[in-house]
This record gives structure tokens, sequence and C-alpha cells, in this order.
């Protein structure tokens, strides 16, 4: 595909991280896979033209890009809202519809329903998808609540929580669907810098217990290197995809001590060099 590369670190002889992604497994579909996707808004403004991109099960994939290159339009993609205008989104072999069943989402705010109680936000997406009598939706809620460390604030309602405990109530929310893949918007990046080290943290857990395939967007380079499996980066509209990343940092990865590793800081500075590359290729 047009301008993309891929990049292997430059330090030599790593260890193998202790915690491994599942492989594919012959037979088994990419659980995303997007093939020679072209997008344009009505007003001609193109986005994409022959865009490619294959997730695995239980890969965490991180996007990263200057404003304007497409990352948004790519969320609204892979979540049905937008359809291509040519090529094909599938997840786990089905093409990509709203509300997909496979399909969960963290948004950039939590976008709570503050006239609900906090289970019963969790609850909603069980109470819409209807395949469970509602005493085994509050019981899921309450079991997600717990994965989160929420329990005890089940019958608080929004505005009664911090900004951190409500991104992890709409963290729950979206587990409580149990979604192969997981859609992250930024959805920690109006937190305060600690509260956003600690859900960083929390989001590993709880992708090592439960194994969602994730695919995050932001625009923080050290939150994707931290995270991620992959950092994919999108170059200038309508090129598409720019470069792959491997990440290849052992587990668990935690504060303070992953960000400072000479690996790390490895993988930051290729990744600050390609977006530099990006902007001015824009500009």
């Amino acid at each position: 595909m047009k301008g993309k590369r891929y990049f292997m670190p430059r330090i030599q002889h790593h260890p193998q991280p202790t915690s491994a992604i599942p492989s594919r497994r012959q037979g088994h579909p990419a659980c995303l896979a997007l093939k020679d996707v072209a997008f344009a808004y009505p007003n001609g403004q193109t986005v994409f033209t022959d865009l490619n991109l294959t997730v695995e099960p239980g890969e965490f994939v991180a996007v990263l890009g200057p404003s304007g290159c497409g990352k948004s339009t790519l969320l609204n993609l892979l979540s049905g809202f937008l359809q291509p205008d040519r090529g094909t989104i599938r997840i786990q072999g089905e093409t990509v519809r709203p509300e997909h069943p496979s399909l969960g989402y963290i948004f950039q705010s939590p976008q709570l329903f503050p006239w609900l109680s906090v289970i019963d936000n969790v609850r909603f997406g069980l109470r819409m998808d209807g395949r469970l009598d509602p005493a085994a939706q509050l019981d899921k809620a309450r079991y997600y609540l717990q994965v989160v460390g929420l329990a005890a604030v089940a019958e608080h309602f929004p505005h009664q929580l911090s900004g951190g405990m409500r991104q992890r109530v709409s963290l729950a929310r979206a587990l409580a669907t149990e979604p192969k893949l997981l859609l992250a918007d930024e959805p920690f990046s109006a937190l305060d810098a600690m509260t956003r080290r600690h859900m960083n943290e929390e989001l590993l857990r709880l992708r090592e217990q439960f194994g969602q395939t994730i695919l995050f967007i932001t625009h923080d380079i050290d939150e994707a290197v931290f995270l991620a499996d992959r950092v994919i980066v999108l170059g200038r509209t309508p090129d598409g995809i720019d470069s792959n990343h491997l990440i290849d940092l052992p587990y668990p990865r935690r504060f303070p001590d992953t960000p400072r590793s000479a690996r790390f800081l490895e993988y930051r500075e290729q990744l600050m060099d390609r977006i530099t590359h990006v902007m001015e290729n824009t500009q």
C-alpha cells in the first residue's frame, strides 16, 4: 500500500514479552479487516483511497496521526456509522454495521446518562441487546462494576463521581456486552496525568483478563507506546497508513518503570520522527 512502512526496533537482542498476544489460528478470520477501502465526503474531500488494515484477535493497536489525517473518519467507518465508497470492512468475517454485537465503544467523554444510576448505566447496553432477563442483566452489570473497582458506587449517579470514576463506568459498560473488538476514541485525554496513568494500567489489566482486541485512537505518543502491541501512523489524506511500528515491550507494563526503559524511549523517538515527517509533508 502507498506509503506503508514497517519499523523494527534498532536495539538488538530483545527479550520476549512475558505475555504473548494470541496468534491468529489457521482458518479463523482476523478480528478486523479493511481491504481497499476508499472514502470521500459529499463535499469532495477525499480521506482514504486505498486503505488496508488487519488486526488480529487479541491485538492492541494504537492509531496516531496529526489533526486532519482521518482518525475520526476511520473510527466512524469501523463502527459502521460511515460506509466506504469502495472496499470492505469486516469484523470476524462479517460486514460491519452500526451496533454490531461484536463491537464495544469508549469515547472521549464518558457519555453516561445523568438520570440513570451507575449500575443502570452499565446495564444499558445489555437492556438494548435484549438477550438476558433483567435479573441476569443486573448480575452482569454488578460483576463488571466489581471488575473496574466501582461496586461500592453502584447506586450513585454520574454527578456524584470523579472524572476518572465516570470513565471507569464507561469502560464497565463497554465490557458488559463482552465485545470482541473495543474501539476507543481518545478515552483518557480529558483526565489529569495521574488518573490517566492509572486508567492506562487498568485498561491493560482488563485486556489481559478478558482478551479483547482493541483499536485505540490517541494523540499521545507515550500513551500509544505504553499501551499497544503495534502503533499505526496515519499519513496525510488520502494516503492512509504511513507506517506500522511493532512495540516489543514486556508485560506487565507499569509506571514509572516502563516509560523510563531504553526501548520505550527508542520507540517514542521513532514515532516522533514519523509524525514530524507527516506534518512536514502536509504543510
